[in-house]
């Protein structure tokens, strides 16, 4: 039953105006509505994610979401040309100069976003 319904993510965020300029002007979201204090952000598919306060932000060391990209070279490029730091794993796979690791039948990189929180960046090789 729930499999047939659409998911979305939450993103916790401690400062969400100092958050809303960390996804809307380095990675370039629109806000779509804004409630209860946080703000609904769309992508492709009709999927969406909802950035809200809460205290228990950047908390988790797994990643809160990832973005399902076709060319992630270039989407990695793009986000540090505006000023994104992506993290460094020590993990198995081969690391590329853009900081990308191929692993698993996928390609991957992380950053954290303003509150801590852990982003993915995917492409399926």
């Amino acid at each position: 039953m729930l499999q047939s319904a659409p998911i979305y993510a939450y993103i916790p965020a401690q400062d969400v105006a100092r958050a809303r300029r960390f996804y809307e002007q380095k990675l370039g979201f629109k806000p779509g509505r804004e409630q209860a204090g946080g703000v609904v952000y769309e992508f492709s598919g009709g999927t969406r994610c909802f950035l809200y306060a809460t205290a228990n932000a950047g908390t988790s060391k797994a990643s809160q979401a990832f973005w399902q990209v076709s060319d992630i070279e270039r989407e990695v490029a793009e986000l540090k040309s505006r000023g994104v730091e992506f993290e460094s794993y020590d993990m198995p796979g081969e690391k590329s100069p853009s900081g990308v690791i191929t692993a698993g039948g996928a390609k991957a990189a992380w950053f954290k976003d303003s509150e801590g929180n852990i982003m993915a960046i995917i492409q399926d090789v």
